[in-house]
């Protein structure tokens, strides 16, 4: 009988909430219990401090962290997170989302986050270079293209990732380009790595809504978090002819019930910054748009924004999550009992952002590039292929959605590790 883990150095919300979500899964599909706690917990975690030169003199000592959580399927993968309400808790559990995403889909990764504790619009670029390239620093014994290969998140960019990736290279003393994902094309990025999470939430959503029997050009979205994924969700869909009646960033939003025009709220917000004061629509907070009455409610900011308080409010038909664990255990059992909203889970609905990434990496290690028609014609059957293995799974079992998908990206992490056995 294997001895239960009770970890608290991951204690949190958020990752008790994948813990639940885990739990559940593995009581569905009988996972043994001897290879249940390996699956589970993540591989290893490393905490480091990050001393920062500021441009007045003085030093700031920021904390970071990068938690792998699983080894056994391939090189870790996952985005690091610049923002002031990090924990190692939140970064585990989004590391364990991660090893069900990349087995969902197929890739040969398992799952990994990285985070720093740091409001990044507080620091300088000079400052924010600093900082991009300590981390990086700090952790390259821990990364690499055939060990842990870092991404953008949250607060990161492509500019970012360029820091990080001259980093290893210098360390390493060659030019590595597989070291990190979303890169500027400059530096071995890919064609349509930008924009791949958003075209894979969008082209899903249109999918699911086929399915549901409703043209994509009557449909209303509502997109909580315009940053890269959520605008460039923005973007695919209204090319898809769906009318985006509310967006907003941690500022708050605007709705207009006639459709926002995405170009000019993205010009608007290349000048200032953020989408206050945006003048082209009613202005709405962002508890208000969660419960917007639209054909799509699309969360693409932070996790838990979705929870037992307004769950029972929700107005949509379709639920695209976006973002990664954006619905809480208790609201998803509301969702579930009320009957009448559909529910892309957030380890297929975001999942093309890692699946380019893996091109990325596929046409790094080639130094052979891709077109961004090439890129996204590959993207599209891919995500095709994991949403029939999802609506499969929900047939068989009578499983949920979420629950679908959960169970066949575990199960395969669970079937890695028992394959390759137990090392001494």
């Amino acid at each position: 009988m294997s001895k239960v883990i009770v970890s608290s150095l991951y204690d949190s919300p958020v990752f008790k909430m994948a813990c639940r979500q885990f739990d559940v899964a593995a009581d569905a599909i009988s996972l043994p219990e001897a290879i249940r706690d390996r699956t589970k917990y993540p591989r290893r975690c490393l905490c480091v401090t990050l001393p920062v030169k500021r441009d007045d003199g003085s030093v700031t000592v920021f904390e970071g962290y990068r938690v792998q959580h699983n080894l056994s399927t391939g090189p870790s993968k996952g985005g690091i997170r610049f923002h002031q309400d990090v924990t190692i808790g939140e970064v585990a559990a989004l590391s364990m989302w991660m090893s069900w995403k990349c087995s969902l889909v197929g890739l040969p990764y398992g799952g990994a986050k990285g985070g720093v504790i740091v409001n990044p619009s507080h620091l300088s670029l000079n400052e924010l270079e600093r900082l991009s390239r300590r981390y990086m620093q700090e952790m390259v014994h821990f990364m690499g293209p055939d060990l842990d290969i870092p991404a953008p998140d949250v607060g990161t960019n492509e500019m970012i990732m360029g820091w990080m990736m001259d980093t290893y290279s210098n360390h390493v003393g060659h030019n590595e380009p597989a070291a990190v994902t979303g890169k500027p094309i400059s530096l071995g990025g890919s064609q349509g790595r930008r924009e791949a999470t958003g075209a894979g939430v969008a082209y899903l959503v249109k999918k699911y809504l086929e399915d549901m029997k409703i043209p994509v050009n009557k449909a209303t979205v509502a997109i909580q978090g315009f940053g890269n994924v959520g605008s460039e969700t923005a973007l695919a869909l209204s090319a898809y002819g769906a009318k985006i009646i509310a967006i907003s960033d941690y500022t708050g939003g605007i709705y207009d019930a006639k459709g926002i025009d995405i170009q000019k709220a993205l010009a608007y917000l290349q000048y200032a910054k953020t989408l206050k004061d945006y003048h082209l629509g009613e202005p709405i907070a962002n508890e208000q748009l969660l419960e917007l009455k639209c054909t799509v409610l699309v969360p693409a900011a932070l996790e838990r924004v979705i929870h037992e308080k307004n769950a029972t409010k929700l107005n949509c038909q379709l639920l695209a999550e976006a973002a990664n664990g954006p619905t809480t255990n208790g609201a998803d059992e509301i969702i579930q009992k009320r009957g009448d909203i559909q529910i892309i889970p957030d380890v297929l609905c975001n999942s093309g952002g890692v699946i380019v990434s893996y091109f990325e990496w596929l046409q790094n290690k080639q130094n052979f590039y891709w077109t961004r028609d090439e890129v996204l014609n590959k993207l599209f059957p891919i995500l095709d292929k994991a949403k029939d293995s999802v609506e499969f799974q929900m047939r068989k079992f009578k499983f949920g959605r979420r629950l679908a998908a959960l169970t066949l990206g575990i199960g395969r992490v669970a079937e890695a590790k028992l394959s390759r056995g137990l090392f001494p």
